[in-house]
């Protein structure tokens, strides 16, 4: 049966409505996403040789991103802000995977240029950035968390694991930075301690020569 032309044409015109107020809405929830990303790598893009102050090399910031992509993590905790360079590919990480991250750090003037960069990298509404003592906060913390970077004084690298540990999730993954050099022996005790766990499983990333331990939980 043929329908009348006028019929086709009203058919045609509800067909259009019905896939445009499903194509629509998609296109404008991924509208966003896709901007800040943009926004995100052209900001790490063009401060790639610009960090000093104990930031993590480009390498590692990457290396983190893809790991909490990858796991789906998303309650993130940095130890060591810093001026902001690892928080931010934290934090785009967990723009994908709806999650947030509180970051600590000491030293005001590095804490308020992290804030700085943070909103100039368009992250600073994943980011909790707290000016503190982390040898405090941190055990003050409550968590859970499933991901934890820490890049703090070395010499403190295990008991910041010890007061995390509990709050840890399983599978979720402890990192830290500058295990395969300029770490000294508190990098050589915490990373002795984490190894003789057998509840964890560690490895080392070397996306860069400064490396990244990452010891996941496999049970509690």
């Amino acid at each position: 049966m043929t329908l009348p032309t006028s019929r086709r044409l009203m058919l045609a015109h509800i067909l259009s409505l019905v896939v445009a107020g499903v194509v629509l809405p998609l296109a404008q929830a991924a509208g966003p996403t896709e901007a800040l990303d943009a926004r995100v790598q052209r900001f790490l893009d063009g401060a790639r040789n610009q960090w000093a102050d104990w930031n993590v090399p480009y390498e590692d910031g990457k290396a983190l991103h893809d790991l909490i992509v990858k796991n789906h993590f998303r309650r993130a905790l940095e130890i060591g802000t810093s001026t902001g360079h690892s928080g931010i590919w934290i934090a785009w990480a967990l723009s994908q995977t709806g999650g947030t991250l509180i970051t600590i750090e000491i030293d005001k003037a590095r804490y308020d240029t992290a804030v700085r960069n943070f909103e100039k990298a368009g992250v600073a509404s994943y980011v909790d950035a707290r000016l503190a003592d982390a040898h405090q906060l941190v055990k003050e913390l409550k968590g859970p968390f499933d991901f934890v970077f820490s890049d703090a004084d070395k010499e403190w690298y295990t008991q910041y694991f010890k007061d995390i540990d509990s709050k840890l999730v399983v599978g979720g993954c402890y990192t830290a930075h500058n295990v395969l050099r300029s770490g000294g022996r508190g990098v050589e005790e915490f990373l002795a301690y984490v190894k003789s766990l057998p509840n964890y499983r560690t490895r080392i990333d070397r996306s860069s020569s400064e490396g990244i331990s990452i010891s996941c939980k496999v049970a509690k």
